[in-house]
């Protein structure tokens, strides 16, 4: 799994180079799809369920599971979130990061700041001992203490040899509740975080989540490993 984070790791560091204004969403689907083939991975999202991309591209007021497109090209001021997992010798990693597209307003800069600040508030509960609601809990203060709101019905969740796995991790909840953390679980948080309500809708392809309001959302997360103590990261660098 370490392995398969850093692929995912180096494949985000591609694509940054790569994000501007102009360039299409199937771009990014392409450099990524070809970067993780040449480090011998396969995309893990490719036909899952049905999925017809290789990673998610998610602009503006898309929360989660944007389908690349060559229809949509990113233009100035955009925000694009990126989730990208990586299935390498039996095992899965899952990370996901927004980028900024040339120069945007300072209302998305924050939004992105406080969405990965809301992860790492998070992070910080993910030990041995705690109970899983502690994170949720940790984020969903965070976020609503800057004046956003947390999306509730999508979750985080355990990843392994499957993408998927047990248990659900809510980026919302409350302290103390929850099943208990043992160290050896690893598990995907992912905060999505909107600018106004934390309503969704899903569009009529079935597969890109939206803001109910139309207003920014932003996403973060990294697949991390339980621990006696401070948690790992296996999706960084």
């Amino acid at each position: 799994m370490r392995a398969a984070g850093a692929i995912n790791a180096a494949t985000f560091e591609r694509l940054a180079e790569a994000i501007k204004p102009g360039v299409t969403t199937a771009e990014l689907d392409d450099i990524a799809a070809r970067f993780i083939r040449q480090n011998n991975a396969i995309c893990s999202f490719w036909h899952y369920n049905g999925y017809p991309g290789h990673i998610c591209t998610s602009v503006n007021g898309q929360v989660v599971h944007g389908i690349p497109s060559k229809k949509v090209e990113l233009r100035e001021g955009d925000i694009v979130s990126v989730d990208i997992g990586v299935f390498y010798r039996g095992y899965h990693s899952d990370s996901a990061k927004t980028f900024p597209v040339g120069k945007i307003s300072t209302e998305a800069e924050t939004l992105i700041r406080v969405t990965e600040e809301s992860f790492y508030e998070g992070l910080k509960m993910a030990r041995m001992g705690n109970r899983l609601q502690d994170i949720g809990a940790a984020i969903q203060n965070h976020v609503e203490q800057n004046g956003f709101s947390v999306v509730r019905s999508l979750v985080g969740h355990g990843v392994g040899s499957e993408l998927h796995e047990d248990p659900e991790v809510p980026n919302f909840g409350t302290a103390g509740r929850g099943a208990r953390l043992l160290p050896g679980m690893t598990l995907a948080i992912e905060p999505m975080v909107n600018q106004g309500t934390y309503h969704v809708n899903t569009l009529a392809d079935q597969w890109t989540v939206v803001t109910a309001d139309g207003k920014l959302s932003a996403h973060y997360e990294h697949t991390i490993l339980v621990r006696d103590g401070e948690a790992e990261i296996l999706t960084r660098c």
